[in-house]
């Protein structure tokens, strides 16, 4: 728990060593001093070799010289602290044993980026994740003292075009997060160790890699691994058709050596083809994609799919700029148990913020309408609320819910409908270095749930994540 206390403290001295005049793209700020990403590996503090630019604490230390002739050759030391209070009064909807739960999960990261001349990156994080006082405690909750991401990356603009390549332990997401994500909202995201290959050249842009998910242990330090049992590798091509709008497709592979679904379990080889249109045009934005998969689970074949729409209308003329958008989601279910093929979509890598923290949602065997609405009262204040409607694509499979688990006791019950939730969230950044949020979500069950003996859902996470 004293983490939490370093945590009140930094942060405290933080806000009161860095007004929000040093942030960037603030009023007298300077626009070239790099932003705090999620993706820590991104950022570029070779800016700070201008001594006009080191303004805030320990600017000593994001950026530290190698060579008197090369600027671009550094050495930038950063960390990262999240906590998160959860209560769920109801995961799973209660069914199995489940209880309500309320505890605290904490994300603690601390990285050294080494960058030799201009090509050249090797960047390696360690985590130390924890969850106090939940039960139980799974593999995406806690990862204590471990080696999270540890790579070789390699950049260069040639006259044709850009290469970049990746070797090691990294991470990577696509996309609005709903299939492959490095998984943010779970307290241990998701690594791969992995090949990676881009190059961009005018609009287009085409990239491969060959992975394997690492396997979170917390048995005891430095024990999370990869093996040839798990892989997901992919090809992707992505075409910039004009300014804001982007085509993009992928073909995939996910081959796991043992799989268990409701309706066959063994050895899963699971084909992808995964087509997405989005962009932006005045006040409108979209995000368009469908997914197919087919191959085999054990002696089944797989015969399943899914599609993703996110449309929405800012007013950027009125007070608090409010955002009024549609979602809708559908994934499919098994239509038929014993007949040879298995028709329940598997979401890969989802981020548990596609839909919500709250975890009631899943991508398989899903229909998914959500309304939402978002406004700004501040520049650094965003307010979000939402309504989301949900049926299965078929009764003859389970009610499942995130990532991927059937709720026991309604596959081939009941009807289609599985319930409905509310949803508020609130985000705010201090300044630079400090942001928190607030989730609220209530889950008022389906008949279907109900008779399966679970009841409504209720969840409130409230965050505080630092970054230096």
């Amino acid at each position: 728990m004293g983490c939490r206390l370093f945590i009140s403290t930094v942060a405290a001295a933080f806000v009161a060593a860095s007004p929000q005049a040093h942030a960037e793209g603030g009023p007298t700020g300077d626009p070239k001093r790099p932003a705090i990403q999620s993706n820590r590996w991104q950022e570029d503090w070779s800016v700070l070799s201008d001594p006009a630019l080191k303004t805030q604490p320990l600017d000593g230390l994001k950026y530290i010289p190698l060579f008197a002739t090369s600027p671009e050759s550094y050495v930038s030391f950063g960390a990262t602290l999240r906590d998160r209070f959860e209560t769920n009064h109801a995961p799973g909807f209660g069914i199995g044993g489940s209880k309500g739960d309320s505890y605290v999960i904490q994300r603690a990261q601390i990285h050294v980026d080494l960058r030799l001349f201009e090509d050249w990156q090797i960047f390696t994080q360690f985590e130390d994740d924890r969850a106090f006082g939940k039960h139980p405690v799974g593999p995406v909750d806690a990862n204590e003292a471990d080696l999270r991401l540890a790579f070789l990356a390699y950049s260069h603009e040639f006259d044709a075009g850009t290469l970049k390549a990746r070797v090691g332990r990294q991470d990577f997401s696509f996309d609005l997060q709903r299939f492959v994500s490095s998984r943010d909202g779970p307290n241990v995201r998701q690594s791969f160790d992995a090949v990676w290959a881009d190059w961009e050249t005018g609009p287009w842009r085409i990239l491969g890699f060959l992975s394997q998910p690492v396997l979170y242990r917390d048995n005891r330090p430095f024990d999370d691994t990869s093996s040839s049992d798990f892989q997901f590798d992919m090809l992707r091509l992505e075409r910039q058709l004009s300014a804001g709008i982007e085509l993009s497709t992928y073909w995939a592979l996910f081959e796991r050596a043992s799989s268990d679904y409701l309706d066959g379990a063994g050895h899963e080889q699971r084909y992808v083809l995964d087509l997405r249109f989005t962009g932006k045009s005045g006040g409108f934005d979209w995000d368009l994609e469908g997914m197919s998969q087919f191959g085999s689970v054990g002696d089944k074949e797989i015969r399943a799919w899914a599609l993703g729409a996110r449309a929405g209308y800012t007013f950027e003329d009125l007070a608090w700029t409010p955002r009024i958008g549609l979602q809708v989601d559908a994934g499919s279910g098994d239509r038929h148990s014993g007949d040879g093929s298995i028709g329940t979509f598997n979401p890969l890598f989802p981020n548990g913020y596609y839909f919500s923290l709250a975890g009631y949602t899943s991508y398989a065997n899903l229909i998914h309408l959500k309304p939402s609405i978002s406004v700004k009262p501040a520049e650094n204040l965003t307010i979000t609320t939402a309504l989301g409607l949900q049926w299965r694509q078929t009764t003859e499979d389970a009610i499942y819910v995130q990532p991927n688990l059937p709720v026991a006791g309604t596959a081939g019950q009941g009807g289609r409908w599985s319930g409905a939730y509310a949803q508020l969230r609130v985000d705010y950044t201090f300044n630079p270095n400090l942001t928190g949020a607030i989730e609220a979500v209530h889950f008022d069950a389906g008949e279907t749930i109900r008779r399966a003996g679970g009841r409504n859902g209720n969840y409130l996470g409230a965050e505080l994540k630092f970054s230096w």
